[in-house]
C-alpha cells in the first residue's frame, strides 16, 4: 500500500494575493491524502495575514500539517499566528510530531523550523561572542528537537518536515556565501540518527528541487518559487 503527500512552503501570503493560491491547493485533495506546509506562509508574520492563510486553505479537504518559517516569525507573534493556524484547523508542529492515519496505515510527521549554521566546509561555531554562541545553540536545539520528534512516533511511516534545509545540495542555485543561514547540517545528522521515509523543506527559494541526506532520506525542497507549481505530490510505500 502507498500513501500520497502534497507539499509546499514559501506561498508567501499576503494582501495582494488573497484567492491566488487557496484555490490551486484545494485541489490537492484529488491527488493526495495529507498536506504538509514547509513555512513561510506570511509575508511578514502578522496575524491578519495568518487569518488570510487560514482563509485560503479553508476549501483543502485534507489533514493539514505546517511549521513556520522566518517570515513567519518576523513580527515576533509566534504564538498568535500559531493559534490561528490551529484554530483554523491546521496542525503547526515546532520540534514535535504527529500521527494521522491514512487508510489504516500510520504515518508520522516529525516538524521543526530548523535553523541556519552551514554544512560541511563553512559551519558555524560556538566560540567567541555570546551571540554567536547563541546563534549554534539555536540550531543544535532546533535538529535535536526533530530528532526527539521523530524517534517519539509511533508508525511505520516517517517524513521529516523542515523549513530550514538539511543539506547544501537542494541550495544549488543560491549564493553560496548565505549557505549557512538557509540550513545546517544538524537536521540531516538529526534525520539519519533516527531514519525517515522523506524530508521536506522551504527557504531556498534559488535552489533546486531534489537531494539526499548523507544516510540515504531523499529531501526534496518544496519551495513554491523552487517547484514552480501549486504543490508536489510524492507517493511513499508503506
Amino acid at each position: 500500500m502507498s500513501i500520497t503527500v502534497a507539499a509546499v512552503g514559501d506561498i508567501h501570503i499576503g494582501a495582494d494575493r488573497r484567492g491566488v493560491v487557496g484555490p490551486s491547493l484545494a485541489t490537492a485533495a484529488a491527488c493526495a491524502d495529507l498536506l504538509l506546509l514547509a513555512g513561510d506562509l506570511t509575508r511578514c508574520g502578522s496575524v491578519d495575514e495568518m487569518h488570510m492563510v487560514v482563509d485560503e486553505l479553508s476549501n483543502v479537504n485534507l489533514p493539514m500539517i505546517a511549521v513556520l518559517g522566518n517570515h513567519d516569525l518576523h513580527s515576533d507573534l509566534g504564538d498568535e499566528v500559531t493559534e490561528v493556524l490551529e484554530a483554523g484547523g491546521i496542525t503547526v508542529l515546532d520540534r514535535s510530531g504527529i500521527v494521522v492515519d491514512v487508510r489504516g496505515v500510520r504515518v508520522g510527521i516529525a516538524g521543526a523550523i530548523g535553523f541556519g549554521g552551514g554544512f560541511d566546509g563553512a559551519i558555524a561555531s560556538d566560540f567567541g561572542e555570546r551571540e554567536m554562541k547563541s546563534f549554534v545553540e539555536r540550531s543544535r536545539r532546533e535538529a535535536d528537537g526533530l530528532a526527539e520528534a521523530l524517534a517519539d512516533l509511533d508508525c511505520a511511516t516517517r517524513i521529516a518536515l523542515t523549513h530550514y534545509s538539511p543539506i547544501a545540495e537542494t541550495l544549488e542555485g543560491e549564493r553560496r556565501e548565505i549557505y549557512p543561514f538557509l540550513g545546517s547540517h544538524l537536521l540531516a545528522e538529526a534525520i539519519d540518527r533516527v531514519g525517515a521515509d522523506l524530508a521536506l523543506h522551504g527557504h531556498a527559494h534559488g535552489g533546486v528541487e531534489c537531494g539526499t541526506t548523507p544516510g540515504g532520506v531523499p529531501v526534496r525542497n518544496v519551495a513554491m518559487p523552487v517547484i514552480r507549481r501549486p504543490y508536489c505530490v510524492f507517493t511513499i510505500d508503506a
